[in-house]
């Protein structure tokens, strides 16, 4: 229990701590956090001790109700810290000797903060992994549902910021859904590691007191317990691995924010974001000198609609320095699609490919067909034409396999229909992604 001082550890100790130093070892603002771990796991080790015969079955009791008294206070939001609970397991030690007085001392028998501590660590993460799984279940389900629906939307698809090939835009989205099906698979496999119970292994050699870690395990509903106690309290591989999820999460949204930061500019047009997804305060009706925020809208420009959410998406994932590398010049922070603009963007010589592929199935070796396209791409740009607008006759100058069936070529459409391999944007292989993701989606929901 806490000395005089209201610490775990004073007893060893004389006089008084610096205040600096108080304040720097103090870890309350953060592990606060906790709370509701820390109680659901001292409750369980209340009845740990008690069937290792050292608490009674009323002073279990007593320590059970005053720790749910404890758990109300901060769900409430009305309990108080003190300056002297430098850590959320003081805190709620101290409060619990507050309401039931002197059989609080006995909840720390056996116990060390170094196995309080990560057991704390873990029930929470757990519970944020199982959240975070639903969130991203959610993410992908309502992005293969707007797939699925706007299947026969065509746009541009584009390597190195260039128009390259007609693609479907729910090519597009499943890319995006696709990544993210991934990761929430690495997350179901970080949960497993997380799911292992350290409470019991005490500071490093272990409990000595016959409480009883099995009890403990199907009390915190953990799905095994640490194999060695000095590994059990010192290790944070679980965290490690958390933090590489997320910044590779992250980092998969980060690039779905682009490119649609990228599809709602002016020059793009393909998107435009819903004005419900503004700040509350993205309505500015006048400047105040003393406040400086980011908004929907511009402070000084009126026709101005910020795309701020995806920005801050795509700054979560990296460092400011990384962030300002990555940055257009200048400052920067429901979704609809425009399928007119996104028409529009379509051009012949993005069908140069396809015209190679005509070639091709004419009987020409791909590298001479690659070449002979792209004559004809050099051709429209000297007569200052599209490409579908090079005569049967010019194009026969170029080879003579062209014929009139040629003009097959310049349909959009067709060319998605060719790429009906599995993984493909042709509708046939976009159907068959959709039911890819969702059977993923129901394998980890079962």
């Amino acid at each position: 229990m806490a000395s005089e001082s209201g610490k775990l550890w004073g007893g060893r100790f004389v006089g008084s701590v610096d205040p600096i130093m108080e304040k720097f070892n103090s870890s309350i603002a953060y592990d606060r956090n906790l709370w509701a771990a820390d109680v659901q796991g001292s409750k369980a080790y209340s009845r740990g001790l008690q069937k290792a015969g050292l608490l009674t079955t009323a002073e279990m009791d007593q320590i059970l109700h005053g720790l749910d008294k404890v758990a109300e206070e901060w769900a409430q939001g009305t309990f108080k810290v003190h300056p002297n609970d430098e850590d959320i397991h003081t805190a709620n030690e101290r409060r619990l000797k507050e309401l039931i007085g002197e059989t609080a001392g006995k909840l720390h028998t056996g116990r060390s903060r170094n196995d309080q501590v990560v057991t704390d660590l873990r029930l929470w993460m757990r519970q944020t992994c199982s959240s975070l799984s639903a969130l991203l279940r959610e993410l992908i389900r309502s992005m293969v549902d707007r797939a699925e629906v706007e299947r026969d939307v065509l746009f541009p698809g584009y390597t190195h910021l260039q128009r390259a090939q007609p693609i479907r835009w729910s090519h597009w989205i499943l890319s995006h859904a696709v990544a993210l099906t991934r990761d929430s698979e690495r997350l179901l496999e970080v949960q497993k590691r997380i799911n292992v119970l350290p409470l019991g292994s005490g500071a490093i050699a272990g409990n000595p007191l016959g409480v009883d870690r099995e009890l403990l395990r199907a009390e915190l509903n953990f799905a095994a317990i640490t194999v060695n106690s000095m590994d059990a309290t010192s290790e944070r591989d679980f965290v490690a691995e958390f933090l590489f999820w997320a910044s590779l999460c992250m980092t998969h949204l980060s690039r779905m924010a682009e490119d649609l930061i990228l599809y709602g500019t002016k020059e793009f047009s393909f998107v435009q974001l819903s004005d419900a997804y503004r700040p509350s305060w993205g309505q500015v009706s006048s400047f105040s000198p003393s406040i400086c925020v980011p908004s929907t809208g511009s402070s000084l420009m009126p026709q101005k609609k910020n795309p701020d959410s995806l920005e801050l998406i795509r700054s979560k994932c990296a460092g400011l320095l990384m962030t300002l590398k990555g940055l257009p010049s200048t400052y920067n922070k429901d979704l609809q699609i425009h399928r007119e603009n996104m028409a529009r963007a379509l051009s012949p010589d993005m069908l140069a490919t396809d015209l190679a592929y005509y070639l091709v199935r004419k009987g020409m070796p791909f590298r001479q067909a690659h070449e002979a396209s792209g004559k004809a791409v050099f051709a429209a740009e000297t007569k200052g034409v599209a490409l579908n607008q090079l005569s049967l006759q010019e194009l026969q100058t170029i080879s003579p396999l062209f014929s009139a069936d040629v003009s097959h070529v310049w349909d959009y459409g067709h060319s998605v229909e060719q790429y009906g391999a599995l993984g493909g944007t042709a509708r046939s292989s976009v159907d068959w992604q959709i039911s890819q993701v969702r059977a993923l989606l129901r394998a980890q929901e079962a």
